[in-house]
């Protein structure tokens, strides 16, 4: 998988250093039992917030210190998880970014996903923005009997969202996007 992922050409959205940028960690590893595992965190429960609630995969806005959106997923995902990237984790590949909304506003965001090998001990130390953190098995998030839809109400009508679904736990948007980029290239990877 490791030199499929770094052959990847990944999609670079033009003039994406002039709008806000964000970045998230895809984080796989192997569980004990020899199965390959996805973390997903679920965002906090907050008054005001869209996204409440939802799964996610840990990550932020980038910040004038940062150094690259790399930096910044490694950054973001030891202030919402407590998993430290870059002690623990082997850096595999950046994906192609997505252009979205930043939060109650309609600026636009790109978003820049990189995918992270992790090799370290569980930890349970997240942040307030996070409710919790669930691996979830790459066999559960590819099989398409996992598939389903999210209705989503706009002020434009409703909408039907494609989604995957786990132990109660629904994975839509751009996460859902970002997923299936990545499960495109893990299975060509033969893994």
């Amino acid at each position: 998988m490791l030199q499929l992922l770094r052959a990847l050409r990944p999609r670079k959205l033009p003039l994406r250093h002039r709008v806000s940028r964000a970045a998230v960690a895809l984080i796989y590893r192997r569980s004990e039992a020899g199965e390959m595992q996805l973390l997903f965190i679920q965002r906090a429960l907050r008054h005001g917030d869209p996204w409440s609630g939802h799964m996610a995969f840990p990550g932020g806005r980038l910040e004038q210190q940062d150094t690259s959106s790399e930096h910044t997923a490694t950054r973001e995902t030891l202030e919402e998880t407590g998993l430290d990237l870059t002690r623990h984790g082997r850096h595999q590949a950046r994906l192609s970014d997505l252009l979205t909304r930043q939060h109650n506003r309609w600026r636009p965001m790109v978003v820049t996903p990189h995918v992270f090998e992790w090799a370290g001990p569980e930890t349970l130390a997240f942040n307030h923005e996070v409710q919790q953190r669930v691996w979830v098995p790459l066999s559960h998030l590819s099989d398409p009997a996992n598939q389903s839809t999210l209705r989503w109400s706009t002020r434009f009508g409703h909408l039907k969202m494609p989604c995957v679904r786990y132990q109660g736990h629904c994975i839509w948007g751009l996460s859902y996007s970002m997923l299936q980029e990545f499960l495109v290239e893990f299975s060509a990877s033969g893994q």
